[in-house]
């Protein structure tokens, strides 16, 4: 089986969800949140983690995973800025979907923290 590598920016709170999972799935979304945007790249999330995580809730998490190739082909790549700034947008409606695609464990490979 393919699959494809992605990184995910959380906050704490989205953290002790994905924790309270058993580390295989990310939480449904608010109400003003239609969309779950992994990404494509550790760089762009490392980014979105500390600039915007640590700015909003004192701490960011940079998150990887692995999801079937077959299933993410579904979703065009969107470039939201620089060229390394790639995501892929999640109808939160599909995010149940997505989780069930997801291979393995969700794994944190970085923390930032405001000092």
């Amino acid at each position: 089986m393919d699959t494809t590598t992605l990184y995910r920016p959380v906050g704490p709170s989205e953290l002790k969800l994905i924790e309270q999972s058993e580390w295989k799935e990310f939480p449904p979304r608010l109400f003003d949140q239609p969309i779950f945007y992994p990404v494509l790249n550790e760089e762009y999330a490392r980014m979105i983690a500390r600039d915007w995580n640590v700015k909003q809730s004192g701490s960011g998490y940079v998150t990887r995973f692995r999801v079937k190739s077959d299933y993410v082909a579904r979703y065009e790549v969107q470039t939201v800025g620089g060229s390394i700034c790639e995501e892929l947008w999640i109808p939160a409606e599909e995010l149940f979907e997505f989780n069930q695609n997801i291979v393995g464990t969700i794994e944190v490979i970085a923390e930032f923290h405001r000092e």
